[in-house]
């Protein structure tokens, strides 16, 4: 019997959810485009916990997904995970953010785009199949009209995450479509989890650290 823990805080979504056996017990989550993890985070994991009427000596994992995303964000959701682990005497699972956020896409043919806003015209930004394969490895993009202009020529080409707004004015073809509103979820980290807790594919608690992409630039508010 697998409980897993599952935290998802690369943005301004602050998501948890309580996986038994690759299935979803219960969702916790608010986007309310402030970063209120700092304030949420342990309330949404106590409740889900309760809610399902698991002990967290129940536990069998934690999964935290790594980024790329908000520097802040990640810290936070990193450290209450690793902070579990090592409490609990459990092992810590790290899910890639964007192939998370991918997930949230069903389609049969074409390819899959998504992405999170980084700053000025740039994104973080993958590129999947329409079996969740990834074809292409994250970057740090910095979008202009050339933009997936290959793979556009190809097939729909499907965007996604809050990357997509300052995309959509750039990147402008009949195969590109546009899902708004949508940002990474706890809820598409429980299978992706419990596929690497059946594995064993495992993160070392003390010298785990999120997957930044960039340095972190401080700048005046």
């Amino acid at each position: 019997m697998a409980y897993i823990l599952n935290i998802e805080t690369a943005t301004t979504n602050c998501s948890v959810s309580l996986s038994k056996e690759g299935d979803i017990l219960v969702l916790k989550e608010d986007n309310n485009n402030n970063y209120s993890h700092a304030e949420s985070l342990h309330k949404f994991i106590d409740e889900a916990l309760k809610s399902a009427q698991i002990d967290p000596s129940q536990l069998n994992a934690v999964a935290v997904s790594k980024g790329p995303g908000s520097y802040t964000g990640l810290r936070i959701g990193v450290s209450a995970a690793k902070g579990l682990c090592y409490a609990l005497n459990i092992p810590l699972i790290s899910i890639n953010t964007l192939e998370s956020l991918a997930y949230q896409v069903k389609i049969e043919e074409g390819y899959i785009v998504p992405m999170l806003d980084a700053r000025r015209m740039e994104v973080y930004s993958a590129v999947y199949d329409a079996k969740h394969q990834q074809l292409r490895e994250i970057e740090a993009q910095i979008l202009d009209e050339t933009s997936f202009k290959n793979l556009l020529e190809e097939k729909p080409m499907y965007f996604i995450g809050n990357g997509v707004e300052k995309t959509k004015s750039i990147v402008q073809h009949p195969n590109a479509h546009f899902i708004e509103g949508k940002l990474p979820s706890a809820n598409q980290m429980v299978k992706l989890a419990y596929d690497k807790y059946k594995k064993n594919d495992i993160e070392d608690v003390a010298y785990f650290e999120p997957y930044y992409l960039k340095e972190f630039i401080g700048l005046k508010s």
